[in-house]
């Protein structure tokens, strides 16, 4: 597993809450739900997304808008426009005086807001429900917005799908939906990933580095391998010293602690399965006894690996905030 592949294989979503949003102009909602990662498109319309930390983007139908948690942000159909519904943790909707209307603008299958009529805003959002659903590697790195602009063509074949799934209520919807938000959001990412200005982590840039890219691919390949700068040095055909030198000025870090990071997302991941165990787990991770394994863990999550297994998603706090920026794909 390249760094690429194990950035990108992050996004689960579990039960993602998906929605399909009709409004009359003027329209502005305040979003407060503290969710890790939202994410935007509009199929009628154009709107405003104004982070709180970050630069106004305008986005039309077509562009793709990635909002990280858990700062707030207001949607509107232009900038100026009063707040008139602030959304809330579980996404409870309440106007600015208070009156909860969750329910009462619900229009029907995950459809919600004022109109139904022709020159109505139509907006789509999905939302990622808890940190452990993303991957707090790519959490720390994304910046407050990304925004990917629709191509040339004007057409995303997974947003006109997810669209068409959203009105649907099937066997199995829910698991279709989150897969297809899934898909969206790694589109978008790799579209971050490959613009060299979008200010990509530097661990992801890291990798074309003819020193440290082969030892980072050995330590994303074979994580439970008994790694030391020494023995890694070798495979990649570098001094001890050059090695560790140069990969904690590409990376920011040194190897091992590098690798030790990496072995814990790898294992919070993992727990995550129904078969697994902390004993396969610290084997698969490069750890030598459960035990071991626990201890990082509790050191590094504040819980032990049975908590974070049967409780951890609401116990977890979301990482350092990453950079607080605007980032417009293509522009």
């Amino acid at each position: 597993m390249d760094a690429l592949t194990g950035l990108l294989e992050g996004p689960k979503a579990r039960g993602a809450f998906l929605l399909r949003s009709v409004f009359t102009p003027p329209w502005a909602l305040r979003v407060e739900d503290r969710a890790p990662i939202s994410l935007v498109t509009m199929v009628h319309g154009d709107a405003w997304v104004l982070p709180d930390h970050g630069s106004p983007v305008l986005i039309r139908p077509g562009d793709v808008a990635v909002l990280r948690g858990p700062d707030a942000y207001t949607i509107a159909d232009a900038p100026g426009t009063p707040v008139q519904v602030v959304v809330g943790p579980e996404q409870r909707c309440n106007t600015t005086d208070g009156e909860d209307v969750t329910e009462s603008m619900a229009l029907g299958v995950r459809t919600w807001g004022d109109a139904l009529g022709q020159g109505s805003s139509v907006m789509l959002s999905g939302t990622y429900q808890a940190p452990s659903e993303v991957g707090r590697r790519l959490l720390a790195a994304l910046p407050a917005l990304v925004v990917r602009p629709r191509d040339a063509g004007g057409h995303d074949p997974l947003v006109a799908l997810l669209a068409q799934e959203m009105g649907r209520e099937e066997p199995g919807q829910e698991l279709v939906l989150d897969r297809l938000l899934d898909l969206l959001f790694v589109s978008v990412l790799r579209a971050w990933l490959a613009e060299p200005s979008a200010g990509a982590p530097a661990w992801y840039r890291a990798q074309s580095d003819p020193t440290v890219g082969p030892a980072l691919r050995l330590l994303h390949e074979n994580p439970g391998h008994a790694w030391t700068v020494e023995s890694l040095a070798r495979k990649v055909g570098v001094s001890r010293a050059g090695l560790a030198r140069r990969f904690a000025a590409v990376v920011g870090e040194p190897p091992m602690a590098y690798l030790a990071t990496w072995r814990l997302t790898l294992a919070a991941d993992l727990l995550r399965e129904p078969d697994a165990t902390v004993a396969t787990v610290a084997r698969q991770v490069g750890y030598s006894s459960a035990f071991a394994l626990s201890a990082a863990f509790k050191r590094v999550r504040g819980m032990s690996p049975q908590e974070y297994r049967t409780g951890g998603t609401a116990k977890e706090a979301l990482p350092p905030a990453g950079p607080s920026q605007t980032v417009v794909l293509g522009r």
